[in-house]
């Protein structure tokens, strides 16, 4: 078998407040802020905690070592291309400063050679609309600095139908929209999602209780951003072996792998990947598979995904 280290991958689905290091969130929360490291009881609970971690960022080295960090963890792992989910208009509305946390993250996601890095900004469907124009804004303004997309995130029980006009305003400019779907609701969220513009959907597993779905899925070439352990740990799947992921392949849908939030859940890009792995038996050619599907629904430059794609192919013919 061969090293998951060294297999060339893009990573489409992971939140920096998420990847922050255990060591570094200790540090910069100090005694009154400290994160409990035990396993998540429940979505509120995981909710809870990670309004926690976005607490001790602060100031603008706070975003800045976060980001840094980032990228030296994600690199350490052969991700080559990522595009990191940032909550831009939150952090803002809360420091009173609009633009520097964003300033200062992507001023962190380009100081790592080796490593291309995107970002799309999230805005919790829980927060004021008024935030999500500013989320709009803030990616109009920095597109040339590697902000690619905006979506929603967080609880889908809060409907997607108040930001509609937000995502109309951005798909006239030309801004992609990427939804959180399908993960706590089912299909009723992702056609939600789909019908806002979203071109790919954040986990979507719950498309397979709609078999409707399931084909305009599958006909239009909605890519899903799956995250098995986030998953699991968030109850939305029992275990990892029951994870539906097999059969959103063999149901001919577009399945990239991804973290999520890697640092709370103890996991990484590599460590999903050798979780397919081990858990379903996938081989070495249906591995890259899944890194290949991530490269082509990355946000990358034509020339790049054929680079990437060639690199996949020679960690393929490599002994």
């Amino acid at each position: 078998m061969r090293d998951l280290t060294t297999l060339p991958k893009a990573h489409l689905h992971v939140h920096l407040e998420g990847a922050i290091r255990p060591e570094t969130v200790a540090t910069l929360a100090g005694q009154h802020h400290g994160v409990d490291p035990s396993p998540y009881a429940d979505p509120a609970d995981f909710f809870r905690r990670t309004a926690l971690v976005r607490d001790c960022l602060r100031r603008p080295e706070d975003f800045y070592r976060a980001a840094v960090e980032f990228c030296e963890d994600e690199l350490a792992g052969g991700s080559r291309w990522v595009e990191v989910m940032f909550t831009a208009a939150a952090h803002g509305a809360r420091l009173g400063d609009r633009d520097g946390p964003l300033h200062a993250v992507l001023d962190g996601l380009s100081a790592v050679p080796g490593l291309e890095c995107r970002v799309i900004l999230d805005h919790s469907r829980r927060r004021p609309v008024e935030w999500a124009w500013t989320m709009l804004e803030l990616a109009l303004r920095h597109a040339d600095r590697g902000v690619v997309a905006i979506g929603l995130a967080g609880d889908e029980a809060f409907p997607a139908a108040p930001f509609a006009e937000v995502f109309a305003a951005a798909r006239a400019e030309g801004v992609p929209v990427v939804h959180h779907a399908g993960e706590f609701a089912g299909p009723a969220s992702i056609r939600e999602a789909l019908d806002q513009g979203s071109v790919r959907l954040g986990h979507g597993i719950r498309a397979l209780e709609d078999p409707s779905l399931v084909a305009r899925l599958r006909d239009e070439g909605i890519p899903l951003e799956v995250c098995p352990t986030s998953n699991v740990a968030l109850t939305v799947v029992p275990s990892f072996a029951a994870h539906p992921l097999p059969r959103l392949v063999e149901e001919g849908l577009v399945v990239t792998l991804n973290a999520d939030t890697p640092a709370m859940l103890d996991t990484s890009l590599v460590g999903e990947f050798s979780g397919v792995r081990r858990v379903f038996g996938y081989p070495d050619e249906q591995l890259a598979g899944l890194a290949r599907a991530g490269v082509a629904a990355s946000f990358a430059p034509a020339a790049t995904k054929a680079a990437l794609q060639r690199e996949i192919d020679a960690w393929l013919a490599a002994p």
